[in-house]
């Protein structure tokens, strides 16, 4: 059965692989780009059943309208791809204000935006499908990716929310955790200025690695896209969805630690009770 997809940051990465992926199985995609002209040819390809959408997620104000006037457009849309986003590196000390509050508009924010309005129409059509593009940031954190990070557990902690808040109307929630992938990820990074005294750190060392291309990419964009695209086409999604070898090693040992560590506090934990219950 043919679907209507609604996916923002469609022009490159991931969000233009599944965009190409949907149109080639004959579903309806409808695209939104912050520049216009970049999917001309699969504009003129696929006239009929390509809504190309003109959409900036750190214009909150133009989210809801660009949500509520393409299910006007389309009647039902029954999957919301919440994609647009981007890389910030730099240590935390090395950030500017303007570069922290870019990031958390928009790969924090905006998705916020999006998908809360999403949330009242899906409601009234009687359900459908939210996928986050997320990444294995949003379980695991690397230095020199801080304010990313930040951002990425950021809308996994609101999605975690909300799917408990919106299974009662049909709404399912998928948290998509990719590792390194290639797409042009790297190519749109923004790199903070450098300091000196971040040369010989964690931060550094990862600074070196991304510039010098040692930093190893296993994913392959195709088929990471076909296993979200799936996922959203299962009956029962799981709430996260791990794509990629180094995503699963890394998300399973930050896990183990985590709980270990946790499990090595019990008895602290359990003396902060009150006592007279």
């Amino acid at each position: 059965m043919t679907k209507t997809w609604f996916i923002t940051g469609a022009s490159s990465g991931l969000g233009l692989e599944m965009t190409q992926q949907l149109l080639a199985e004959g579903h309806t995609v409808i695209a939104t780009l912050r520049r216009p002209g970049t999917l001309t040819q699969l504009e003129q390809k696929y006239r009929e059943r390509l809504d190309i959408v003109l959409l900036d997620l750190v214009e909150p104000e133009s989210i809801a309208s660009a949500v509520e006037g393409a299910f006007k457009r389309h009647g039902r849309i029954d999957v919301i791809v919440s994609n647009a986003g981007y890389g910030l590196f730099g240590a935390a000390e090395e950030l500017t204000n303007e570069e922290i509050d870019r990031q958390i508009f928009t790969n924090l924010t905006g998705s916020i935006h999006l998908i809360r309005a999403a949330l009242p129409l899906l409601r009234k059509q009687g359900g459908g499908r939210v996928v986050q593009v997320s990444s294995e940031g949003g379980q695991i954190a690397y230095p020199g990716f801080s304010l990313y990070h930040a951002t990425k557990w950021g809308i996994e902690g609101f999605l975690e929310s909300v799917a408990q808040e919106v299974a009662p109307f049909g709404i399912d929630v998928i948290i998509a955790e990719p590792g390194p992938t290639g797409t042009n990820f790297g190519a749109n990074l923004v790199s903070a200025k450098p300091m000196d005294a971040y040369a010989e750190t964690p931060a550094g060392a990862v600074r070196r690695a991304i510039t010098g291309g040692s930093f190893e990419i296993k994913g392959d964009a195709a088929r990471t896209v076909s296993a979200i695209i799936s996922a959203a086409e299962s009956e029962e999604p799981a709430l996260r969805l791990t794509l990629g070898s180094t995503a699963y090693s890394s998300i399973s040992q930050a896990l183990s630690a985590r709980l270990s560590a946790l499990e090595a506090q019990r008895d602290v934990a359990d003396s902060a009770d009150r006592q007279d219950v």
